[in-house]
């Protein structure tokens, strides 16, 4: 498909460009990147008004497929991705089977490859079945096409095989994405440690439960020289260690969720199930410092953890429901309303950290805007206002504490090797 996009404001934070550009896409790739272009018998797109982006990229997302489609499949969740503004999406492997082989891996590329509108890469899993005990075959995940590999949501409690894991990933130049959390502090937990669990009389998940696996992690890191990504990170103290271990140089990065920097627990609304996930939401210190972290790099990219829950199993009691939220939809709205809106960072900043960076932290070679390159594109507007209707989302679960909220901006169309596989409707 050949595509004329017109008038639109060009970021591409790898290049520095940033300004008034029309880009030119032919079969899949872009052809040209210019102040202007006229080309007939093509299609165009008028984005005036609109950012032209490299395509977003998602690295933490729950796609359920295999053995949990009832609640999310590939291409329910690849749809969703798209409506977000993602051209790409990394999927943990806390499927059924657990993603622990080549098998698996091979079945989550295959099936992408048919009914995925965007591009999906597998995450393995780091041990067998993601009990903790036996290293899975990561090698063989990796020449399936596996991006990284996680135990995700099951941490690798012993440090001895997490060692092992890293300087096997090592060798293979894969990060390694850990769920930062130790269950003997956190078993048992519903939201976080404070005041307002107190006051719901809810079970709580500490703070350290967190820091102290990221405080491993990076000792792990340094001993080995194997890049570690923390997942979700959601504390301050978290944070604070992640910035040092930057500045002695280790191969350490960290992603932020849109939930985690902009509600606390104290926007928890009664027993309201949809506001449990895990991690919890923290305090409003944790957010500032979070922001914080986003500005100055700390913090490297934005990824949802996108959870998907059917309402029945969702719609329980806090305390037996699972944890976990819908987020690919409104993680762009989140962010443009709480960093740019919010004068934190300037448009480039915000695009690197759902693209160059995002993409860098797997090594993957998205999330760049360039003549010669893909043709996987993110339009979006800073103005346009919407509200989030969760009986309108295009995956199969509802799990959202942002129903009804109204945004100031989100994506306009998504572009994947040059094809329109999503855009806004009219009316929002």
């Amino acid at each position: 498909m050949n595509l004329l996009i017109k008038n639109g404001r060009a970021i591409d934070p790898q290049t520095k460009l940033d300004g008034r550009r029309d880009v030119l896409i032919e079969g899949g790739k872009i052809a040209a990147v210019e102040p202007a272009i006229d080309k007939a018998d093509v299609e165009t797109l008028d984005a005036a008004g609109l950012i032209v982006a490299p395509g977003f990229v998602d690295i933490h997302v729950h796609l359920r497929e295999p053995g949990i489609e009832h609640a999310e499949t590939i291409e329910s969740g690849s749809k969703a991705a798209a409506a977000g503004g993602f051209t790409a999406v990394c999927c943990m492997p806390n499927t059924i089977p657990v993603n622990d082989s080549a098998q698996v891996t091979s079945f989550i590329v295959e099936r992408a490859r048919r009914y995925a509108p965007v591009h999906v890469h597998p995450i393995g899993a780091v041990t067998k079945g993601s009990k903790g005990e036996q290293l899975a075959d990561i090698g063989a995940m990796r020449n399936e096409g596996a991006a990284a590999i996680s135990d995700d949501g099951i941490p690798v409690m012993n440090s001895g095989i997490m060692r092992r894991a890293m300087k096997y990933a090592a060798s293979f130049g894969m990060t390694v994405i850990d769920h930062c959390e130790d269950l003997n502090l956190s078993s048992g937990g519903d939201i976080h440690e404070g005041v307002q669990c107190a006051r719901l009389g809810l079970r709580g998940i500490s703070a350290s439960s967190e820091e102290v696996m990221v405080a491993r992690d990076i000792i792990l890191a340094a001993e080995t020289g194997a890049h570690v990504h923390v997942a979700h990170i959601s504390t301050k103290n978290s944070i604070a260690m992640v910035r040092q271990a930057k500045k002695l140089g280790l191969p350490v990065t960290a992603e932020v969720t849109p939930h985690h920097f902009t509600i606390t627990d104290e926007h928890i609304r009664g027993y309201d199930s949809n506001y449990k996930m895990k991690p919890p939401l923290r305090t409003p210190e944790d957010i500032e410092a979070a922001l914080e972290g986003l500005v100055d790099g700390t913090i490297d990219c934005i990824a949802t953890d996108h959870a998907p829950h059917t309402g029945n199993t969702k719609m329980q009691e806090f305390e037996r429901c699972p944890f976990g939220i819908t987020g690919l939809e409104t993680a762009l709205g989140l962010a443009l309303e709480k960093l740019y809106h919010g004068g934190l960072v300037d448009l480039t900043h915000l695009v690197r950290l759902f693209t160059t960076d995002a993409a860098d932290c797997l090594g993957l070679r998205r999330g760049r805007l360039f003549a010669g390159g893909p043709a996987d594109l993110t339009l979006f507007s800073t103005e346009r206002e919407w509200t989030y209707d969760v009986n309108a989302t295009l995956s199969k679960s509802k799990n959202s504490p942002f129903h009804g909220c109204r945004f100031r901006g989100g994506p306009a169309a998504t572009i994947v090797n040059g094809r329109v596989v999503w855009s806004a409707p009219d009316s929002a």
